[in-house]
């Protein structure tokens, strides 16, 4: 009897080891919030990223190592005699590295960049979305649902070779959201 309740404690410390394992290589990026919006005449996103470096990622932004992330999104038109129509689809990519001469972390978002003192307030600024423009208004039809997308992610492939090789079954380096779908209805386009 007591051998048996040994090896259901065993196995239950087992099955626990192997949950926490897992959830602690889990996905280290997730969107928070999200929501498209009007601005001017023009459909943006805005959104929210939690993220979390792995030690292998800060050590090679520390090396000075460029390490590049993407936001991907994209508006669909349902249509149920076939797959959904895409009318929009963007990418918007961020680029951050350190500058050992001038020990600061540069951010760049496409050909804008900003320096910052620590990798905390870099982070901050890369994973506050705001006002990302996905399609100009006069793309949708006003009163009809559509449906949006939307992820962020590592991108190894941008990395320097010898980094590409060393992320290959790397749980250090896989840094990716799952989508997040919702559906909105278009605005009225408004009289100018």
């Amino acid at each position: 009897m007591a051998d048996r309740l040994i090896g259901m404690i065993v196995r239950f410390m087992l099955v626990m080891s192997l949950v926490t394992s897992l959830s602690a290589h889990a996905s280290d990026a997730a969107i928070r919030y999200a929501e498209i919006v009007t601005e001017g005449s023009e459909y943006v996103i805005n959104a929210d990223v939690s993220l979390k470096l792995s030690e292998a990622v800060i050590d090679a932004i520390d090396q000075a190592v460029p390490i590049n992330f993407v936001a991907e999104a994209s508006i669909e038109s349902p249509r149920w005699y076939w797959f959904d129509a895409t009318l929009a689809s963007e990418r918007l990519e961020f680029s951050l590295s350190y500058h050992p001469m001038t020990r600061s972390y540069r951010l760049a978002i496409g050909s804008l960049h900003q320096d910052f003192e620590t990798l905390d307030s870099a982070l901050e600024t890369m994973t506050r979305i705001r006002r990302w423009a996905i399609t100009p208004m006069k793309t949708l039809v006003p009163g009809e649902s559509y449906n949006v997308q939307l992820r962020f992610r590592l991108e190894t492939e941008l990395l320097p070779r010898p980094f590409q090789v060393s992320t290959i079954g790397s749980r250090d380096w896989e840094i990716e959201s799952d989508w997040l779908r919702w559906t909105f209805l278009a605005s009225p386009i408004p009289v100018q």
